[in-house]
């Protein structure tokens, strides 16, 4: 494996660097690795004692010149003042250390990211182990629905689409092939014959040899480089500490200051002098400022948790008031995570589409704001392409689930919406028109082909159907012919060009397009390779779909800019999408925003990143290390910078910063 990375090996190589096979590991060689490996976890950072917890609320400056206060006024004969100030300082700190606590056990509740069990092949037969059992050379099966526990490497891929926004950000599902990967350029997570721990799979099946596990995983290198990240003093904690000495200063100078007036001046005695002048420095302990402000941060604790939102530390109710820049990640924090079908471009004519998220509910109509059904026959044939050559499946809200929710990629899933949304049953178009091949998408063709029959004969004696999505540019230039009022019509240059500009426009606006197409086959067809079906196609339309912002968020951020908070979204996506979603929402308004890459990023000194922070910029296809250095910069700016995020690869940035918001399942 020295020689040549994991993922640049054929399938025989990877067995062989690995010391796996095609069976598996034997139940022996397992325990040997265990022992050497060591359990598939991540060991979390050694966790402060609760003694040690408990004392930090009573030694922190604040309370170390409550106690020193009372001390003095105790020497001064003072033991009522110096017992109200002792017990003032033993509430706050016990209600502090309570509150914090109380949060963390919620917290650890939460943290329920790698799965329990894994399907491997050992002895050639499969079986189901703890996930923290998991050793490289292990031969792991997946499945649709699956968590991922360990990074491993393809040697099978069968329609498998892996669900990654956990680790890069990105909201689409990423296709995975076994092949071996020769391309530079590329990012770990970038890599389609491998697959990470703490991700999903989305769609289909794949075998995979497990190569890294625990701390060596990608999930666990994040890990790390969170937990190195030291705990930083909170806005408000460095003012009290500036106050509390600036407080002990004056309170000392003041008392030294009269101590030698009523010696020089008030001819008193030593001893009298020095309690007079202890007496002056009681005085000025603030003891009523800690609990006042301990009191108005548990008030907004409170008021916080009646928004959903669990504060870990009590000090971050006032770093959030007095944030100046947010960095957001985008997928399932400024957007729904739910593809949605907006526009449709049939037979000449543009079409909307209301509706969002996964829920069949919604209409189509045109400029006009009329209303069109599957009684269209061009939107007909559109939406049938759409719905049947997919593999994607839509799951009605249970008890399980308050919303429609999906098995399969969202694009597919937003297909079989819209679909449903023009009034057409798929199970029953499903019956009509049995699948019997699939041609899986690829990387090379962009496209997926479903092959059909047509009629019920045995042998196919109606022939079959040729159902093709993908790619626009792909799709037209293997059309010969277009639909237009239900008829086939000769592709002509004219309508090849607006077809295109169609596309041009849905592309500008951030959306993703996907074109469909098909072709009727004789009933004596059988060469069913990619080239032989897939010529001489009919053009259908176009589809265009995006992952809507949540409907709260533009009011959200326009709320934001008036409190004078700058945001800056930083993204794994691709950069035109975020750029649209961003002035969708409001985030920017220039017209030609700067889009800076995570490879633009590295190039970049940090005098180069903070001129570039000064103007409207956007940060997409990042790592978590390059979100850890934007925030680095702003920091080192002098703002105050709060993260929101929903990821993995969102965790350092989310520490490192003076407040991190971690997202909920619903944002």
């Amino acid at each position: 494996m020295d020689k040549q990375p994991i993922e640049a090996c054929s399938t025989n190589e990877v067995y062989a660097v690995l010391a796996s096979c095609p069976a598996g590991l034997t139940e022996a060689e397992a325990v040997e690795r265990f022992a050497q490996h060591g359990p598939n976890r991540i060991a979390d950072a050694p966790a402060k004692p609760l003694w040690h917890k408990l004392g930090a609320n009573f030694i922190h400056l604040m309370a170390l010149l409550l106690w020193i206060g009372g001390l003095v006024a105790f020497l001064a004969h003072l033991p009522q003042l110096a017992l109200a100030i002792w017990l003032v300082n033993l509430i706050n700190g016990a209600f502090s250390f309570w509150q914090e606590h109380k949060a963390e056990q919620a917290t650890a509740a939460l943290r329920r990211l790698l799965p329990a069990y894994a399907r491997v092949l050992r002895d050639g037969a499969e079986t189901q182990i703890l996930a923290e059992e998991l050793v490289p050379g292990d031969l792991l099966l997946l499945a649709e629905g699956d968590h991922i526990s360990a990074d491993a490497r393809l040697v099978r891929a069968a329609e498998l689409y892996v669900d990654q926004s956990t680790l890069t950000g990105e909201s689409r599902p990423v296709r995975k092939a076994a092949e071996e990967v020769t391309t530079n350029g590329l990012t770990r997570a970038e890599l389609p014959n491998l697959v990470f721990a703490g991700t999903n799979v989305a769609a289909g099946t794949g075998t995979a040899v497990v190569y890294a596990t625990g701390a060596a995983s990608e999930f666990g290198k994040i890990a790390h480089l969170t937990q190195s990240l030291g705990e930083e003093l909170s806005p408000l904690q460095k003012e009290i500490a500036v106050v509390t000495k600036l407080i002990s200063a004056i309170a000392v100078g003041m008392g030294v200051l009269f101590f030698v007036l009523a010696i020089v001046l008030g001819e008193m005695q030593l001893a009298e002098g020095f309690i007079f002048g202890l007496g002056m420095i009681v005085a000025f302990v603030p003891e009523g400022l800690l609990p006042t402000v301990t009191l108005a941060l548990a008030m907004g604790v409170q008021r916080m948790v009646k928004r959903h939102a669990l504060i870990k530390r009590l000090s971050a109710v006032e770093t959030l008031g007095s944030t100046s820049v947010i960095c957001t990640d985008k997928t399932g924090t400024l957007t729904q995570n739910e593809m949605t079908v907006r526009g449709l471009w049939v037979a000449g004519r543009l079409l909307t589409v209301s509706g969002v998220g996964y829920a069949p509910v919604g209409e189509i109509r045109d400029t006009q704001s009329q209303l069109f059904s599957s009684a269209d026959p061009d939107l007909a044939a559109l939406l049938l392409t759409a719905g049947i050559c997919n593999d994607a499946r839509l799951l009605p809200p249970n008890h399980d689930a308050a919303r429609w929710t999906i098995l399969g990629d969202p694009t597919e899933a937003a297909l079989a919406v819209v679909a449903a949304k023009g009034d057409l049953d798929l199970a029953e178009e499903a019956q009509r028109l049995p699948r019997l091949r699939e041609l899986p998408f690829d990387a090379q063709r962009k496209r997926m082909t479903t092959i059909h029959q047509l009629g019920s004969g045995p042998q196919n004696e109606d022939g079959q159907v040729a159902l093709i999505k993908g790619a626009p540019k792909e799709i037209l230039a293997l059309c010969t012919h277009w639909q237009r009022t239900g008829i086939r019509q000769p592709l002509t240059d004219e309508t090849r060009a607006e077809i295109l500009a169609a596309n041009d426009t849905f592309a500008r606006d951030g959306l993703r397009v996907l074109a469909m197409a098909q072709r009727t086959l004789p009933p004596a067809f059988r060469d069913f390779n990619a080239p032989a079906v897939e010529q001489d196609l009919t053009f259908l339309g176009l589809a265009a779909m995006a992952d809507p912002p949540r409907p709260e968020v533009a009011a959200a951020v326009a709320a934001c800019h008036r409190a004078g908070i700058r945001i800056i979204m930083i993204t794994g996506d691709y950069g035109l999408t975020a750029e649209s979603i961003a002035c969708r929402i409001g985030i920017v308004h220039s017209a030609h925003v700067r889009i800076v890459t995570g490879g633009e990023l590295e190039a970049m000194d940090d005098a180069k990143l903070r001129t570039v922070l000064a103007d409207e910029v956007i940060f997409a296809r990042v790592a978590p290390e390059h979100k850890l250095r934007v925030v680095n910069a702003l920091q080192a700016m002098g703002l105050v910078v709060a993260v929101t995020g929903d990821g993995v690869n969102d965790a350092p940035a989310l520490k490192k910063a003076d407040i991190g918001v971690a997202m909920g399942i619903t944002g």
